[in-house]
């Protein structure tokens, strides 16, 4: 059976060759049958001509060259849907998933136990700050979200042909990969690993744009936001009605009515409330916006295969 490795990558230049020899290595132990495919997110700096030299030495590497840096999302997409194998695996350009546990995790798709197998990380080795905060999106997003997904998976897995097709109908706009295989059900299996901190280059997922991901993951899995707002928007009511009861019963009995201060500080408090809705449903008119516009998810510069 063949097998393809996807691996996006954006201004990778320092890690490219060992990020090469390591997947190269990692395959070898269980398949001579397979491809590579980098997909460059439209780095600016020297990845692409890497991969390019790379690709002179092994014809296995295929590289997906993108018109512009799309997003890691869509750069996996871009890639998955060029994968020619019978089994296909998803993997960071960083190192931090370990290319030699595809081989485990393959043979668990391979013997039919499995359609999808993914990495659980049991432990982070990443800055404590980082850490924290991806541990408390993923534990919101288990939460929040209709889909039963455990804490702590990422990117790093394997599926079989009719997993990958069913995944690549999904075509959404804004793209949270791990909840779209969860979403499209089948056989899912796990194996554990530690993901060590990485050890060449810079990570791109900086704060700015790991919010923006939890974003699309909680609005997209999550009506909850949309709930609470009418929840709240309720409680609103039941108090405006329940002080205006008790403005009411003073006036009548001839005692002073509460001050300008209780006013003002419920007016800021209402008018705070409603601002924070209309951005909640600002998030989710926006997303119906972008997926009316039916723009590709993708654009391809070109493809480099033979």
């Amino acid at each position: 059976m063949k097998f393809s490795l996807v691996i996006p990558v954006y201004n990778e230049e320092k890690i490219i060759p060992l990020l090469i020899s390591e997947s190269l290595r990692g395959l070898s132990t269980f398949t001579d049958d397979f491809e590579i495919i980098c997909v460059d997110d439209g780095s600016k700096d020297r990845t692409l001509e890497l991969l390019l030299e790379q690709r002179k030495k092994d014809t296995r590497i295929k590289v997906v060259a993108l018109s512009r840096n799309f997003g890691h999302q869509a750069a996996y997409t871009a890639g998955l849907s060029f994968a020619k194998g019978d089994i296909i695996g998803m993997m960071d350009g960083d190192l931090q998933d370990p290319p030699e546990l595809l081989h485990a995790m393959y043979q668990k798709v391979h013997s039919d136990t499995y359609d999808v197998v993914f990495g659980l990380r049991k432990e982070r080795n990443e800055a404590p700050v980082k850490k924290v905060l991806i541990k408390s999106f993923h534990q919101l997003f288990t939460r929040l979200s209709n889909i039963r997904a455990p804490a702590n998976v990422g990117n790093f897995s394997v599926m079989n042909r009719a997993a990958l097709e069913a995944f690549l109908q999904l075509q959404e706009k804004n793209r949270y990969l791990p909840g779209l295989r969860f979403f499209i059900g089948f056989r899912q299996g796990f194996v554990e690993y530690d993901r060590p901190d990485r050890s060449i280059g810079e990570a791109k997922m900086n704060l700015s744009k790991l919010t923006r991901l939890a974003l699309d993951a909680i609005f997209s899995f999550s009506k909850l936001p949309l709930r609470l707002c009418l929840i709240v928007g309720i409680l609103g009511l039941l108090f405006t009605v329940g002080g205006t009861i008790l403005v009411l019963s003073f006036k009548l009995i001839g005692r002073a009515i509460l001050g300008w201060s209780s006013v003002l500080i419920s007016m800021y408090f209402l008018g705070s409330v409603q601002l924070v809705f209309l951005g909640v449903i600002g998030e989710y008119v926006h997303r119906i916006y972008v997926e009316t516009q039916n723009r590709p998810v993708f654009i391809v510069r070109k493809y480099y295969d033979s």
